[in-house]
């Protein structure tokens, strides 16, 4: 009887097994990927021989003979032995469990937003005062900057890549770039409350406690389309110091501090779509970056809108108007980590998201940090370090950066390639595993990457073989302007 019971377990299990394999088959079909289709089916097949065989032993009785029955107890026991070795949780990373403060091994200083990237070449114009001063104060940028805006501007020439098939791309781009400008003005990013509200709110907020307010702002941001959102107080470490980014004539603020008035931070995300930014470095990748960004302004000023509204001060933090930086911040939110790519690690989605945020002196209720195993399996996989097409990705171990342990990209070298093709790439993204459609089996496998260090190391090697070491660029969808040799790529 005992033995009888085994074997209707295994064939389950066999069965389940399967089943899953099906499931994986079937997901990477429709996600259009050739090669995972072709290793999941003779995958799936050799999964069904494995049953199939199974089935015909134990019709004939084989397993209540002595040598089926050894064999039973051996499959038990090699099952037995890898659930344990890949389900029980390692440990945890207490560097992960602190956020972003868990990466501070020195003396941290404030990033000075003038000196960022985009702010050098986007908001810097030649000969001016402020361009004049700034490339006194930070000499070793100007030939840099100097070469980069020879070749045709902030990102070079705009769809450079897919010409001459790119306009209408560079047209969609533009436009949901448009929208984040448009929100950025200073009533957008810090509204007062609305005029049917000022004098009642200037009389008495809306008294709410702490988690009410959080419970409403959270399911206000889904409800307007954030993917996730997370909440933490502000570290004074990883807001701006000075002010560098101008976008409406405003000059009086460049260089101007940026002082931390608010208490906490509400971080959204917002997802990219897998099947647009499968076609990085092109132009619907950068499509796809612009329309989320134009969401994290849409979502971001109405909830700082909403907040002004309650009597409480919030100010909208996305593309055209960061405070500070949204990665620790996120990270603190219990987003996620940080990944080699220089990008938020979600469990949900991967680097597949853009950030926008709120501050607010709101009172809210904190989450916490959270380690999904992101340093361990970016340690091990290096993926977007072998593809990244600049070469700006560490492939070897983290430094300490301004006081911070992290993977340290090479943002001259990444801004250059953006310039050269004329998007901001995403390939890193593209090609990261953590990136691949939420189907079942991709659900299944983050679970256990998540949890454990072994599986970390399977699934990095598996993704290797199945969607391959430098996976193509894929095709976009077809409303979207592609070069034809792209299509029949």
């Amino acid at each position: 009887m005992l033995i009888s019971v085994l074997v209707v377990i295994a064939a389950v299990g066999l069965a389940v097994q399967a089943l899953i394999g099906l499931t994986f088959f079937i997901s990477s079909v429709r996600e259009g990927e050739s090669r995972a289709s072709v290793f999941a089916g003779f995958q799936f097949l050799g999964m069904l021989v494995v049953f199939a065989v199974f089935l015909v032993l134990a019709s004939s009785n084989f397993f209540h003979t002595g040598p089926g029955l050894f064999l039973l107890l051996l499959g038990y026991a090699a099952i037995g032995g890898a659930a344990f070795f890949l389900l029980r949780r390692t440990a945890p990373n207490p560097r992960a469990l602190q956020g972003a403060a868990g990466r501070i091994q020195g003396e941290v200083a404030r990033f000075d937003e003038r000196t960022q990237v985009f702010a050098r070449n986007r908001s810097l114009r030649p000969e001016s005062d402020e361009y004049n001063r700034f490339y006194q104060e930070h000499p070793e940028y100007q030939q840099i900057d100097r070469r980069r805006r020879e070749k045709g501007g902030p990102i070079g020439h705009p769809g450079i890549i897919d010409r001459p098939h790119e306009e209408a791309n560079v047209a969609m781009m533009l436009a949901s770039q448009s929208m984040c400008i448009y929100l950025s003005t200073p009533e957008k990013t810090a509204p007062q409350p609305h005029l049917h509200l000022r004098e009642k709110v200037k009389e008495r907020r809306v008294n709410l406690d702490p988690d009410e307010a959080t419970r409403m702002v959270k399911g206000y941001a889904r409800h307007l389309g954030a993917a996730l959102v997370g909440i933490t107080e502000a570290n004074p470490l990883w807001m701006y110091s000075h002010r560098g980014e101008i976008f409406h004539e405003n000059w009086e603020d460049w260089g101007k501090e940026i002082r931390l008035d608010h208490k906490y931070v509400i971080v959204l995300a917002e997802e990219m779509s897998l099947e647009m930014i499968g076609s990085g470095p092109h132009t619907p990748t950068t499509v796809e970056s612009m329309n989320n960004y134009a969401k994290g302004a849409y979502i971001s000023a109405q909830i700082a809108a909403f907040i002004a509204n309650l009597g409480y001060s919030a100010a909208a933090n996305h593309l055209r108007h960061y405070d500070g930086l949204m990665v620790p911040l996120a990270v603190d939110a219990g987003l996620g980590e940080l990944g080699r790519l220089g990008y938020l690690m979600t469990k949900e989605y991967g680097p597949r998201v853009r950030l926008s945020g709120v501050t607010t002196d709101l009172p809210l209720v904190s989450d916490k940090p959270v380690d999904i195993g992101v340093e361990d399996f970016c340690e091990i996989c290096k993926k977007c370090s072998a593809c990244c097409p600049s070469g700006s990705i560490p492939m070897g171990g983290q430094t300490v950066v301004n006081g911070t342990l992290r993977w340290k990209l090479n943002e001259q070298t990444c801004f250059e390639y953006w310039g050269k093709v004329g998007t901001d790439c995403n390939v890193c993204m593209r090609v990261c595993p953590w990136s691949h459609a939420r189907t079942f089996p991709h659900r299944l496998i983050v679970s256990l990457i998540v949890r454990n260090r072994l599986a970390r190391r399977i699934f990095s090697a598996m993704d290797d073989l199945f969607y391959g070491r430098k996976p193509k660029p894929k095709a976009p969808p077809n409303w979207v302007r592609f070069t034809e040799k792209e299509r029949r790529e």
